[in-house]
């Protein structure tokens, strides 16, 4: 994942709306979002590139009413090419039965194996009880990245969010005018799981930024203009798939996932469901 857009309890009728592009080599090998048979209840994407680890996903909910989201922390100057897969984490959250504050605490000494990451994690399950949580085993010092040591618990208060390969919210071009577009496409959805298109277009816009604007974060010029879009395309690296999950505070949700190679449009999927601790739904998947 290289931007996620997020509104956590912001809108009358959803906990939780999330808008994720997920950027990477073409040639990587990925499968659409499902249901895993090894996990039932988990819906997600899946990494099937030969990895150290457990291939896990970049973006999953489980009908328990849990969520991750991955995004890469971009340092190449530190970059391991023995660390672990990032995408294990994720995984590791979807299925553990620990609250996000409980995760980081149990897992926290795993998180020096990684490259640099961030994790959105979200629990559901207690509509009165919800939360969601963002860690990085990076932090910004300075103008450096550097390892962080310590994992305080950070919890999100409700608002809209942007996420891209920096720190939460850190100003990022693509990451400051889609905060301000998906925020209008919140304002206009009824709550009904309806017209997913106006957030996919928010994810497919292709403006570069201009030169002053962009981030120096260890790559040369032209790759950081590459990448300043919020949909990336290049011959060999780009925007993989645009996600948008919807989860309405009565327990019913939506994932849609548009799936892109270097040709254009591959795939597209539509899948709703209801939590498990949802009384009345009348949605199925």
């Amino acid at each position: 994942m290289c931007l996620i857009l997020f509104a956590w309890n912001s809108h009358p009728d959803y906990s939780l709306v999330v808008a994720a592009n997920r950027d990477e080599f073409y040639e990587r090998d990925t499968e659409g979002i499902s249901y895993w048979s090894e996990h039932p209840d988990i819906l997600a994407g899946r990494d099937r590139a030969d990895v150290l680890g457990s291939p896990g996903t970049w973006l999953g909910f489980s009908k328990a009413g849990k969520f991750a989201a991955l995004t890469n922390v971009r340092a190449p100057s530190e970059k391991n090419p023995d660390a672990r897969t990032r995408g294990e984490l994720s995984l590791m959250y979807l299925t553990s039965k620990d609250k996000p504050a409980s995760f980081v605490e149990q897992q926290s000494k795993r998180f020096g194996l990684y490259n640099g990451f961030n994790l959105l994690m979200a629990d559901l399950s207690n509509p009165k009880n919800a939360e969601m949580h963002w860690v990085s085993n990076r932090m910004l010092m300075g103008h450096s990245i550097r390892p962080r040591k310590v994992f305080p618990h950070q919890p999100l208060a409700p608002g809209v969010y942007g996420l891209s390969n920096a720190m939460l919210d850190t100003p990022w071009p693509k990451v400051n005018h889609r905060v301000a577009a998906f925020a209008q496409a919140l304002a206009m959805d009824q709550g009904e799981l309806k017209n997913a298109d106006q957030y996919l277009k928010v994810l497919a816009d292709t403006r570069y930024a201009s030169d002053h604007e962009l981030p120096s974060t260890g790559v040369s010029k032209e790759w950081e203009k590459a990448l300043s879009p919020a949909f990336i395309k290049t011959p060999s690296y780009g925007t993989r798939s645009s996600t948008l999950l919807r989860v309405r505070k009565d327990g019913n949700f939506e994932m849609v996932e548009r799936r892109f190679d270097a040709t254009g449009t591959v795939g597209h999927d539509v899948i709703t469901g209801a939590l498990s601790t949802a009384p009345d739904s009348n949605l199925s998947v």
